[in-house]
């Protein structure tokens, strides 16, 4: 464990295994924060994950190489921090809700298709729109929490998964 989290740990009285509960997405968070605010200082570009994929889908639609390259790089560090986190942690990206794999790409599906109507993403409105507070993006992030609270309530209240 990093140092400063043993430090963290041990100024806030909480159960170990609660305080890496917290640590582990707030150390997500920061670090999707800073490749945020690093893709936005040194590109000038938001770290907007459905935008930077659907420009190269189905071919690449960008002008240059230098556009299609740092996308492409930026794609490839996500896959690569997933592969390494896995080997790191093997269960941390384990599925263990015993939901088919079917549901879950059709859950995936579905969350493409909302980014398309959103016209973007969580991280592209929620982690840089915000940031830059637009109003589009606030409205954006509004509507996708809003929904997103209102389907886990109809979902509990008709008996499904919690």
């Amino acid at each position: 464990m990093h140092p400063d989290l043993i430090l963290l740990s041990e100024a806030i009285p909480m159960p170990h295994s609660a305080f890496a509960a917290a640590a582990t997405p707030l150390a997500g968070g920061m670090l999707i924060g800073l490749a945020a605010a690093l893709l936005l200082g040194t590109l000038g570009r938001i770290a907007g994950i459905s935008g930077i994929l659907g420009s190269l889908l189905p071919l690449p639609r960008v002008n240059s190489t230098f556009e299609t390259g740092w996308r492409v790089a930026f794609l490839a560090g996500l896959l690569a921090a997933g592969f390494v986190a896995q080997g790191l942690s093997p269960t941390l990206l384990s599925n263990d809700t015993g939901t088919p794999a079917a549901m879950l790409i059709a859950a995936g599906l579905l969350v493409g298709f909302g980014t398309r109507l959103g016209s973007g993403c969580t991280s592209g409105h929620g982690v840089c729109g915000i940031s830059r507070l637009s109003p589009r993006s606030i409205a954006a992030t509004l509507t996708f929490i809003s929904a997103g609270a209102l389907t886990v309530t109809l979902v509990r209240i008709l008996g499904g998964q919690s």
